[in-house]
C-alpha cells in the first residue's frame, strides 16, 4: 500500500472475508489520518464463527502433524519474503519504526519455523505401570490430542509476532483458532492470517473477528472454546478470566521490568543496551526497561553515559529506516508517559533528558532517582521513559525489585556468578537476563511471569501443552514388560 491508501479489512468468518457491515477506522498516530478500516463483528458473527470452529476443529485434528508443519514452514519463508510490506503496515497503524517492524517480522518467521518443529515433535509416552503390583499385566500409553477450539486475543504492541505465537502453536497442536485482534492493528493482524492461508492453512483452522470488549467477552464465555491465550493488561485479563470461567487460560499481563547494574559491569555496554531496549517500540513492551538500579559507586557515571545514549536516539517518521523511536499508540498513552515523568520530578526526581511530547510521539525520557512510591516505579508505564536509581546493597536491591505486583522478566549486569545464581533464585520473575536488559526474548524459549504478570508460558513448545489434552490408553492383559508375579 502507498502512504495515502486506506487498507480495508474484513472479518474472516466460516471461510469467507466478510466486508459489508459496520466499520471502525484506525488513525495512524504518526500520520494523523485514517490508515485502515475494519469491519466489526456482531452477535450473529460470533455464533457463526463458534459453530464453524467446532466443525473445523475436527477437520484440523485429522491433519497429520507433518502436513501442519509443512504449512508453517512455508509461512516462515513467506513472512521473510513479505517482510517490508508487513513492517510498513505496522509503521502506518502503530507508528512503529520500520527497523522495529522488520525485527518483529523476522521473529514471526522464526516463530512459525519453531511451531513447525514442535508439530513434528508431538507424541506421547509409554508409562512404567508394571513397576507397581496392580499395574502388572497392563500397558499404558499417552498422547497429546488437540484441545479443540482455541481463542487468541492479541495486543497492539507486537500484533504480528504474538499472533504468530498463539495461532502458530495452536495450529501445530491441531486446533481451530478464533483470533480477536487489537483494534489498533486490524490490517497488520489480517495480513498475518492471509499469509498463513496463502501458505495452505485450511480455512477451518482460523477465523478472525474484529471488535471491542463485548466481542472478546462473548468469545471468552462461549462453551465451545476450550482454551484462551490472552496478552494484555491485568484489568482486561481479569475480565477475560471472569467471562471464561472454568477454561484453560494462558495469560501474559505485563510488568514494570527492572534491570540491575552492578559495580563490576561494563557500564558503556550496559548503558548502550538499556538505551536501545528501553525505547524500542517507544517502550511499548511488557519487558521494556522501565527501572534501572545502579550500584551507587558507579551511579553518576552510568547516568551520564545512559543519558548521552538516549539523547542520540533518532526520533521521527516511523517509515524512515533511520528512525529509532516513532510514535506511541495514541495521544493518551503519550500524555500518560510525560505526566508520570512530571509527577516524579515534582516529588524530587530529575529529568535528565526528554519529558515532552508532540502528539503521540514522546521524546525519549530519563528520570533520575524518582521516589519509590512514584507511579513511574510502582505501575507499568508502557512508554518511552526509563527511571535510573542508585542502590547500596545487592540483597536490598533484589528486595526492591520484588516489591512490585508484577514479575515478568529482569536484567542483571555483572560478572559475579554468585550474584547471578542469587538473583535467579531470589528475584520473583519468570525470567532473568544476565549481561543484558530485561528486554530480551528468544521465541523458542519459555516466556511468562508470576504475580500480576500472568501465568502460563508463551513459546510454541510450552504453549502446545496448553493447547492439547493428555489422553491415556490402558491395555489390560497385554504387557510390554514382564508380567510374572514375584514370589515371597
Amino acid at each position: 500500500m502507498t502512504e495515502h491508501e486506506i487498507t480495508e479489512v474484513g472479518c474472516l468468518i466460516a471461510g469467507s472475508w466478510v466486508t459489508s457491515g459496520p466499520r471502525v477506522d484506525r488513525v495512524g498516530p504518526w500520520l494523523r489520518r485514517v490508515v485502515s478500516t475494519a469491519r466489526q463483528a456482531g452477535e450473529h458473527d460470533v455464533e457463526t464463527a463458534l459453530g464453524y470452529a467446532g466443525t473445523g476443529a475436527r477437520m484440523v485434528a485429522r491433519m497429520s502433524p507433518a502436513a501442519r508443519a509443512d504449512v508453517l514452514d512455508r509461512a516462515a519463508a513467506e513472512a521473510s519474503r513479505r517482510r517490508d510490506d508487513l513492517a510498513r503496515l505496522l509503521a502506518l497503524e502503530l507508528g512503529k519504526p520500520v527497523q522495529d517492524g522488520h525485527g518483529e517480522i523476522d521473529r514471526v518467521a522464526d516463530t512459525f519455523a519453531v511451531s513447525a518443529a514442535e508439530a513434528r515433535r508431538l507424541g506421547g509416552e509409554v508409562l512404567p505401570v508394571a513397576g507397581w503390583a496392580r499395574g502388572v499385566g497392563t500397558t499404558a500409553l499417552t498422547y497429546r490430542a488437540p484441545a479443540g477450539v482455541a481463542l487468541a486475543i492479541t495486543p497492539f504492541n507486537a500484533p504480528a509476532n504474538l499472533l504468530a505465537h498463539k495461532l502458530g502453536a495452536s495450529f501445530a497442536a491441531g486446533n481451530s483458532t478464533i483470533v480477536k485482534p487489537p483494534p489498533q492493528a486490524p490490517a497488520s493482524s489480517a495480513a498475518v492470517v492471509r499469509l498463513l492461508l496463502d501458505c495452505g492453512m485450511p480455512a477451518e483452522a482460523v477465523q478472525m473477528l474484529h471488535g471491542g470488549a463485548a466481542i472478546g467477552s462473548a468469545l471468552s464465555a462461549a462453551p465451545q472454546v476450550a482454551v484462551i491465550s490472552f496478552t494484555g493488561s491485568p484489568a482486561t485479563g481479569a475480565a477475560v478470566a471472569r467471562a471464561a470461567g472454568a477454561k484453560r487460560l494462558v495469560m501474559e499481563l505485563g510488568g514494570n521490568a527492572a534491570t540491575i547494574v552492578c559495580e563490576d559491569a561494563d557500564l558503556a555496554a550496559a548503558a548502550a543496551i538499556c538505551a536501545a531496549t528501553g525505547y524500542s517500540n517507544s517502550g511499548q513492551s511488557c519487558i521494556s526497561v522501565q527501572r534501572v538500579y545502579v550500584d551507587r559507586r558507579r551511579y553518576a557515571e552510568f547516568l551520564d553515559l545512559f543519558t548521552e545514549r538516549v539523547r542520540k536516539l533518532r526520533v521521527g517518521d516511523p517509515l524512515d529506516p533511520a528512525t529509532a523511536v516513532g510514535s506511541m499508540v495514541g495521544d493518551d498513552a503519550a500524555e500518560r508517559v510525560v505526566g508520570w515523568a512530571r509527577e516524579a520530578a515534582a516529588a524530587g526526581a530529575t529529568i535528565t533528558t526528554g519529558g515532552e511530547r508532540d502528539g503521540a510521539t514522546v521524546t525519549p525520557t530519563v528520570v533520575a532517582d524518582p521516589p519509590a512510591d512514584a507511579r513511574l516505579i510502582r505501575d507499568e508505564v508502557f512508554g518511552a521513559v526509563v527511571s535510573v536509581s542508585p542502590f547500596d546493597d545487592f540483597d536490598d536491591v533484589l528486595a526492591t525489585c520484588n516489591d512490585s505486583r508484577y514479575g515478568l522478566q529482569a536484567g542483571l549486569f555483572t560478572h559475579d556468578l554468585r550474584r547471578v545464581v542469587t538473583a535467579w533464585r531470589e528475584l520473583e520473575v519468570g525470567g532473568l537476563i544476565v549481561n543484558g536488559s530485561s528486554n530480551f526474548r528468544l521465541d523458542h524459549v519459555p516466556f511468562g511471569g508470576v504475580k500480576d504478570s500472568g501465568f502460563g508460558r508463551e513459546s510454541p513448545r510450552w504453549m502446545i501443552d496448553d493447547y492439547t489434552v493428555l489422553k491415556t490408553l490402558m491395555l489390560r492383559g497385554l504387557s510390554l514388560f514382564g508380567d510374572q508375579e514375584g514370589t515371597r
